[in-house]
């Protein structure tokens, strides 16, 4: 029955806490990849964005990290449990990122509006601005959470991103310096780069070094490695086997390609590494 199988492949994993499986994985990424490139048609085609002089550039790209962190912290609310009943659902993936892609969308017009009639200055730190304020209220309900629990773990908060920016720097050494990669000096490789080692360094932490809490991995290529391998170090040569030549494609379709569906799949790139190990290093924080 079509029903049997879209409950156990959809709805289950989301309503019962399941891992992700081949099939859902599929989807959510294909689902993904079509959702990029129905933005860029939507934004590009424009007239009236065109006529503010609105670009998808490095700029904005950077301006839209804080709503990538917000989804990773997001997340983490609805971790706690403090959120009850069917809401609760909107923050678990894949209904939050659509959560998040509507609040940023909104925050995006708004901020245009702004600019448009002349009330703000720059359209990218306004809404670089309401992200990070929106990232600041969350975090202070999950500070506030935390004082009636586990409280907030410091060494965590520091050693996970510290992992992930030691990694990062041999990383980009040796793209920049070995392989004279010049462009990976462009903020948004850096940020590509510590994105996706950020849930490397999560993922090996939280499994084989949390002091009290067991985690697990629950994406189906990461979890099949660390079972076949017995590590959750395996993380890192996992993401450099898909980051060194990711990098070195973008940077050939860069030359050719639209500049903003360029800028938009690489903020997609972003997202799929950051959200989930800021999601991941804040639960270890939190012991959540």
């Amino acid at each position: 029955m079509v029903s049997d199988f879209i409950y156990k492949y959809y709805i289950d994993p989301i309503t019962q806490g399941q891992a992700y499986n081949i099939v859902d994985t599929l989807t959510y990424a294909l689902i993904l990849v079509a959702a990029v490139y129905l933005l860029y048609l939507w934004l590009s085609k424009s007239t009236w964005l065109a006529d503010i002089g609105f670009k998808i550039d490095q700029g904005f790209i950077l301006a839209t990290v804080p709503f990538v962190i917000l989804g990773g912290v997001m997340r983490v609310i609805e971790d706690t449990g403090m959120i009850t009943g069917p809401l609760k659902f909107l923050l678990i993936t894949p209904l939050i990122y659509f959560v998040l892609f509507a609040f940023t969308v909104c925050m995006m017009f708004i901020s245009l509006y702004l600019k448009k009639h002349g009330m703000i200055g720059s359209f990218n730190k306004f809404y670089a601005g309401t992200g990070t304020f929106a990232l600041f209220v969350s975090s202070l309900v999950l500070a506030a959470w935390s004082t009636t629990h586990q409280g907030v773990d410091l060494f965590i908060l520091a050693i996970i991103p510290f992992m992930a920016l030691c990694a990062t720097t041999i990383v980009w050494a040796f793209m920049r310096y070995i392989l004279s990669w010049k462009y990976v000096a462009d903020p948004l490789y850096i940020t590509l780069l510590f994105g996706q080692l950020l849930d490397a360094s999560a993922t090996s932490y939280g499994i084989e070094l949390h002091p009290s809490v067991q985690y697990v991995e629950q994406h189906v290529v990461g979890s099949t490695l660390i079972d076949a391998t017995g590590t959750a170090f395996v993380m890192f040569p996992l993401k450099l086997i898909v980051l060194f030549p990711a990098i070195y494609v973008m940077e050939m379709y860069r030359k050719e390609a639209n500049t903003a569906f360029w800028h938009l799949v690489l903020l997609a790139m972003i997202v799929v590494g950051f959200a989930p190990g800021i999601r991941d290093m804040v639960r270890m924080v939190l012991y959540v």
